[in-house]
């Protein structure tokens, strides 16, 4: 089975302005440009290859307040949805960022996702821990979330997570505001993302569903995490705050 990731994070209603995004989007790229180098160059999307590859952008603060400014990514009173590609044709060799942020409905409105590579040498160089733990890092420095991790699409498949709840990945981030993550057994590695959170990786190598290994570590972290309280969904623990 092809083992197919993506990289998100997620927060609750928190009112941002069309500046305040574009200083959070600006930062995002800036940071993730820096983990490989597919991330160096961006497009918006559009309805034709041909369309999107003349629609190149710089990812400056400037350009996303122009962005987010617009009628095309400016959804009023829900904030503001944009989304960017990184140009490659060739399928599962690039990656796919999608924004909403700045909304203050719903529980979970506000969120940044990367589809990760699944083919070719951009598969080989991002699906490892170390670039992985910098995209992560670069997704809650720019937007301070609640939790996000690296998620299989497959062993999402095989485990009925509840909605609104942070979901079992490779890595996992939770913000501190979840409280305090409990020891966890070996191979998992949990460290800090400076005073924002917890990000814990369950294995130094990729994660794969195949691997009964793996599934089983994976299950007993998601047990350990749920004793330890830190995995309650939004209204099970109180507002969040703006």
């Amino acid at each position: 089975m092809r083992e197919i990731f993506y990289a998100g994070v997620y927060w609750p209603e928190r009112k941002e302005s069309a500046e305040e995004c574009a200083r959070r989007a600006e930062r995002f790229f800036r940071l993730l440009s820096l983990c490989d180098p597919i991330y160096a160059r961006w497009f918006e999307q559009a309805n034709s290859l041909k369309k999107a590859l003349q629609l190149q952008f710089e990812p400056s603060y400037e350009t996303f307040l122009r962005f987010f400014k617009s009628r095309k990514y400016n959804e009023g009173k829900l904030g503001f949805s944009f989304s960017a590609w990184t140009g490659h044709a060739e399928n599962g060799h690039g990656g796919v960022v999608s924004l909403s942020c700045g909304s203050a409905f719903g529980p979970t409105p506000n969120s940044c996702l990367v589809d990760l590579p699944y083919a070719g040498p951009e598969e080989q160089r991002v699906l490892t821990a170390p670039v992985l733990i910098e995209v992560m890092r670069a997704m809650v420095l720019a937007w301070e979330p609640d939790w996000g991790g690296v998620i299989s699409h497959a062993y999402q498949d095989i485990r009925d997570e509840p909605g609104g709840h942070p979901r079992t990945g490779w890595l996992m981030y939770l913000s501190r505001r979840r409280g305090e993550v409990p020891p966890l057994p070996a191979p998992v590695r949990v460290e800090p993302v400076e005073d924002q959170g917890s990000l814990i990786v369950l294995t130094p190598e990729r994660f794969n569903t195949d691997n009964p290994e793996h599934v089983a570590l994976a299950d007993q972290v998601r047990a350990l995490l749920e004793q330890a309280g830190v995995l309650k969904g939004y209204g099970d623990y109180g507002p969040f705050p703006s």
